[in-house]
């Protein structure tokens, strides 16, 4: 039915399985091949007496068949299954459980069946919606499905049973219906409520946030729960992030022992740390910025030998000093991996005596610091680098939008103005890191990155796009090279090292974006590994086109996925063959791992990384890597329950938007004013049989051609919008292009009224 790149189609017939019509009635016994390619093309298991009616055997043959059947199976060629039925070898049975591997990022599910005896991996298994509900299935459930198998080998399932066990907890909203308790599930995967019975409600009011455990007893579409805490009511909009915290498994609260090591911290004397205090070093972060842990200064270097050249210092705060290897604050801090970022609050890495207090590098305090020293030549190429421990002050905090307004000559604030000599300088170690950059050539993706921002009530108050100025790029490419020269030292000392790497794009993702992007006339180079310099040509030509933000997208879409690991196979999106995270180990575990790295190579204290560290570093990076992962979907969790409030007085509104999303069960779609997404099923669109096309990302009306496609622009309805579990449900009203409607094939009858059209979603 479908394929990688094929198009989904209609189910063939149990009459169409017959290997032909003159098999069926000739009185000739089968030959082995004939056997073989029944069986085989058969989408389901067959029998024996199968076999026989399609071949007309009868009689004496009978006992042929049995002996053929035997032979078959005894070299391996079929396999038998239950109720004397057979199947080709390596195949899969038409009914079996299957476990949820993941998805792909159109929203298509794949899975794997839970037994399979074959020494090949097992054939791949793409999830068809539909009333059972694959859609609400996730990574590591497990399901009784239908198979059918594509022409082109995949696998095709629908959901006959789900067989994961319910939720032991549920985090939902209490309400009443009927007079009766019921908990509408926060989780959109979960896709029935939870009644609650008088006794069991713990006193819960309509609207409360609550978490309950599951009972059994459950009525049919219906769970029976018991609520065991109460957490705020709904109404509330700071309940949102709260949600997402809980739902992703973010821990909370520190342990009582942390908190009494944070709070017992004190300042780091200067004793034999460089003085650093009389540097203006000055941190440049958001003007809501709720830690500080960098700081930057830049001045001409005075070596007669380096014409042009500048001297850098990138100053850290050194978490290292009060977080040791050991300590109920690490354990704490391992545990989180990262500070997690929402419109309201920050789930952090480290207490707040830390991460706001003594770790934060804040104007005018007394702050001890890990100072990456580097110096570059005219173009932006490294000379020497150095690390040490020091003692700094910060001479001010200042703004992007300050910093910018100063060098663009406009109004800056106070302290920038005091600052003014700072600035050039900064900006001229700048141009030279930006000379090397274009010289590296790294992945240059343009998406616009969106900023919720929150009223004095809690509740959104407007959606921009953030702000993409030159002093945010500054800050960038100071902080890569700094990282660049860590992950060097580190190198060169044969130190263990947690890396940032990115590998290059799979192959099958590379393949399947150079025929998307075929389809728009625009030809990625072919042969040889694939680099980065090769999608910036791409991402150049499209620049200020219409298809613009879908090539940028699905270029992201491509690549693969960053990661923590001592194993060092280079930064493919920066161009870089060495690169660690050295920069922010306030809110970052990966980079208080490098600092300590750091800290025993170079001999700088005895809170560096401990012996036997090396061996823990493998398993760390998978766990700091998956809470990277962890804390990235809760973010996007509670950013899409503050949109679904901010939009739900707007239902019935009409929105322009982008097709980011084609699935066999409808188009996703992301509203350009807010950023928000929402899903367009595919029994909305009425006027066709929609197929989908995996090659192009579209769906395609069989009938009249017209092509809704992955990038494409559209005009949408809101029809629904659920704060709950921060879902859209949109209608599509108009397309816009960029693809324009194709007419199908002409004097084409339209299906009959009645006949199911395309897939349910």
């Amino acid at each position: 039915m479908t394929g990688g790149g094929g198009l989904t189609r209609g189910r063939r017939t149990r009459e169409s399985r017959a290997p032909d019509s003159e098999a069926k009635t000739s009185a000739a016994f089968p030959s082995r091949e004939q056997v073989l390619r029944f069986i085989h093309d058969s989408p389901d298991r067959v029998g024996k007496r199968d076999i026989a009616r399609v071949f007309g055997i009868s009689g004496t043959d009978r006992a042929r068949l049995k002996e053929l059947l035997g032979e078959l199976s005894d070299e391996g060629l079929i396999e038998k299954g239950r109720r004397r039925s057979f199947h080709a070898a390596g195949e899969l049975p038409p009914v079996t459980v299957i476990e949820i591997t993941g998805g792909d990022a159109d929203g298509e599910l794949h899975a794997r069946p839970t037994r399979w005896d074959g020494e090949e991996e097992p054939p791949r298994i793409v999830m068809v919606p539909g009333r059972t509900g694959a859609a609400a299935l996730a990574p590591g459930d497990r399901a009784l499905a239908r198979l059918r198998r594509a022409s082109d080998g995949l696998y095709e399932a629908r959901v006959m049973r789900r067989l994961a066990n319910p939720p032991d907890e549920i985090l939902g909203v209490y309400n009443l219906v009927a007079g009766h308790g019921r908990i509408a599930p926060t989780d959109r995967r979960v896709k029935r409520e939870f009644v609650v019975a008088g006794p069991d409600s713990l006193g819960a009011r309509p609207g409360d946030v609550v978490l309950a455990a599951s009972l059994p007893g459950a009525r049919p579409g219906l769970g029976k729960a018991r609520i065991v805490e109460r957490l705020g009511s709904f109404d509330d909009p700071r309940s949102y992030s709260m949600i997402a915290i809980r739902n992703q498994g973010i821990p909370a609260t520190f342990s009582a022992e942390a908190l009494a090591e944070a709070e017992a911290a004190t300042p780091v004397p200067v004793g034999e740390r460089r003085d650093l205090r009389e540097l203006p070093l000055v941190t440049i972060d958001p003007a809501d910025a709720r830690d500080r842990d960098d700081a930057v200064w830049a001045a001409p270097d005075t070596d007669p030998g380096n014409p042009g050249g500048w001297k850098i210092v990138i100053a850290i705060a050194d978490v290292a000093a009060h977080v040791r290897p050991g300590s109920a604050l690490d354990a704490d801090a391992r545990e989180r991996g990262n500070s997690v970022y929402f419109p309201d609050r920050v789930a952090p890495m480290l207490p707040e005596a830390l991460s706001s207090g003594l770790c934060s590098l804040e104007a005018g305090a007394d702050r001890a610091c890990l100072a990456a020293f580097l110096w570059i030549d005219a173009d932006g190429n490294p000379r020497r680098h150095e690390f040490v421990r020091g003692a700094m002050r910060a001479a001010a905090n200042l703004t992007y939008q300050g910093v910018q307004d100063l060098r663009d000559g406009g109004c800056p604030d106070n302290a920038a103005t005091a600052l003014h000599p700072v600035i050039p300088n900064l900006y001229g170690a700048y141009a030279a890191l930006l000379r090397a950059r274009e010289r590296r050539r790294p992945l240059d993706i343009e998406l616009p990155e969106l900023r919720v921002a929150l009223g004095a009530d809690g509740r959104v108050e407007s959606v921009r796009p953030r702000a993409r100025r030159d002093s945010h790029r500054l800050i960038e490419e100071f902080m890569i090279a700094a990282n660049v020269a860590a992950a060097e030292t580190l190198c060169d000392r044969d130190a263990p090292c947690m890396f940032r790497v990115h590998d290059r794009p799979d192959d099958e993702k590379v393949e399947a974006l150079r025929e998307l992007l075929a389809s728009l006339d625009l030809r990625l180079a072919a042969g040889g590994a694939v680099r980065a310099e090769h999608f910036n040509r791409i991402l150049n030509r499209v620049a200020g086109t219409p298809h613009a933000r879908l090539v940028n997208e699905v270029v992201l879409r491509s690549q693969s996925q960053a990661l923590y690991s001592p194993d060092n196979s280079g930064h493919f999106g920066l161009n870089l063959r060495r690169y660690a995270h050295f920069t922010s180990p306030i809110r970052r575990y990966a980079d208080l791992l490098v600092h300590r790295g750091l800290i025993a190579a170079l001999g700088l204290g005895d809170d560096g990384l401990v012996e036997g560290a090396v061996d823990e570093l493998p398993g760390l990076g998978e766990r700091i890597s998956a809470a990277e992962r962890r804390a990235m979907a809760a973010e996007r969790e509670a950013r899409d329950r503050y949109l679904a409030a901010y939009l739900e007085p707007r239902r019935g509104a009409t929105f322009t938007g982008r097709i980011s999303g084609v699935t066999r069960f409808g188009l996703f779609v992301t509203l350009d004013d807010v950023g928000a997404d929402g899903l367009v099923p595919i029994r909305t669109l009425a006027d066709d049989f929609y197929i989908h096309d995996g090659t192009r990302h579209a769906l395609v009306g069989e009938r009249t051609g017209k092509t809704y496609a992955l990038g494409s622009a559209v005009d949408v309805r809101l029809m629904e919008a659920d704060a709950v579990t921060g879902s859209l449900r949109l209608e599509l009203v108009e397309e816009q292009g960029p693809f324009p409607a194709r007419r199908g094939k002409a004097g084409r009858e339209p299906r009959k009224a009645g006949r199911k059209r395309g897939r349910r979603g």
